[in-house]
């Protein structure tokens, strides 16, 4: 199974009263698509078409993916029902949840902390069925994440952002694990590509033998 990853946004997160439903929400963006971020060991791109046959099943709304916490909101099968809904469009994963400000404290929190704009971002947690690199042999190289396996969350998130980029800060728990998967992943496709070179070189060594 692939390694679950984890990302952080900038972007569009805005607390909403909808009174014709009389509830509280929250929007916003956890994926957002073709915008290029310095994950440190190289840049990445979340390609538009990588949700396409993407699992998003069961998803949970969480704080700073803190998965000791009960979820703020749950989407199940994206059904009506749910308490949090999930839309693909152009630019992006987009989630709307309604929060039970009454009966849970922290979705109060949230709510008023969004309102505030004292928290802007979002996150997601996922895993990659395809990706692609380019400029391997360089000091830092671009990966593009083409196909997404599975969201397990998405999160609202403290310190979304590293300088003018949109990623980098990750949940202190799983920021070694993170680090080394990534450090891994990058190694082994280079490996490939070393590979992939070696042999194209000597099936022309041997052509020219022939």
């Amino acid at each position: 199974m692939s390694e679950k990853e984890v990302r952080m946004f900038t972007g569009h997160l805005e607390a909403r009263q909808d009174e014709e439903r009389q509830k509280s929400t929250i929007e916003g963006t956890p994926i957002v698509f073709n915008q290029r971020t310095d994950l440190g060991w190289w840049d990445e791109v979340i390609e538009s078409s990588a949700l396409d046959k993407t699992d998003l099943k069961d998803v949970r709304l969480l704080v700073n993916h803190d998965t000791n916490q009960l979820p703020l909101a749950r989407s199940r099968n994206n059904n009506a029902n749910s308490t949090m809904q999930l839309t693909v469009e152009e630019d992006g994963l987009h989630i709307r949840a309604d929060l039970d400000v009454e009966n849970n404290p922290r979705a109060a929190e949230v709510l008023s902390a969004v309102n505030r704009q004292d928290v802007t971002g979002m996150s997601f947690m996922f895993t990659v069925d395809k990706d692609s690199w380019e400029d391997l042999e360089s000091d830092h190289p671009t990966r593009h994440i083409e196909s997404i396996g599975k969201v397990f969350e998405a999160s609202v998130v403290t310190f979304p952002a590293y300088e003018q980029t949109s990623v980098i800060a990750r949940s202190l728990e799983s920021v070694k694990a993170t680090l080394d998967s990534e450090k891994e992943a990058l190694e082994s496709a280079r490996k490939t590509e070393e590979l992939r070179k070696a042999l194209i070189e000597r099936s022309a060594n041997l052509c020219r033998k022939d």
